[in-house]
């Protein structure tokens, strides 16, 4: 069975975008960049909502033919390209750059996904994410606790109809004030 992660930048009021999808506020030192290129080569396989596909695939893909792209971005956006993805939608029709589009029932087919023998899968996007924690199915929560307040927007959690206990694996402090902490749902 595989493993489902769900990690995002997150500001201290526990949003990932502020009102009106600004993430503006989310500028990865250096470090923390890495951090998240380095998760790359682990995971078997991402799985996207149709917004944060939306924010992500115009931009990685091509990244290394930017001129004014850093070699961390190029290494992430190259590692991002060629991993293999899933991206639930009903509104769109079309994916690439190694995507596969599903367009039926989210949860179903992320426990048929964690079903099958593989490497951990990332999960991405407030919707799709809160639908897979409603239905129990992240095993790990990955939080880049950035230093700002926003008031309002979109949050990191859902509302739940039960509690889900959580053991700290990983907690460390990165420049600009970030907290980087690791929890895997307690069994």
């Amino acid at each position: 069975m595989r493993k489902l992660i769900y990690g995002m930048n997150l500001t201290l009021d526990g949003y990932i975008a502020a009102p009106g999808d600004d993430i503006g506020w989310s500028v990865p030192s250096d470090e923390l960049f890495q951090f998240w290129s380095d998760r790359l080569p682990a995971t078997d396989l991402s799985l996207y909502g149709r917004k944060l596909w939306q924010t992500m695939s115009p931009y990685w893909p091509t990244v290394d033919q930017r001129p004014d792209a850093t070699q961390a971005e190029v290494e992430f956006g190259c590692r991002w390209r060629d991993m293999s993805k899933v991206v639930f939608s009903s509104t769109i029709d079309k994916v690439d750059w190694n995507t596969r589009l599903v367009t039926g029932d989210a949860v179903a087919e992320i426990t048929r996904l964690k079903a099958e023998d593989g490497g951990p899968m990332d999960i991405g996007g407030a919707t799709l994410a809160g639908a897979a924690m409603r239905a129990g199915l992240i095993d790990e929560y990955v939080l880049a606790t950035a230093p700002v307040l926003v008031g309002g927007g979109t949050p990191f959690f859902t509302g739940l109809d039960n509690w889900v206990n959580l053991n700290l694996v990983e907690t460390r402090t990165l420049p600009g004030g970030v907290i980087l902490t690791r929890y895997e749902k307690r069994r």
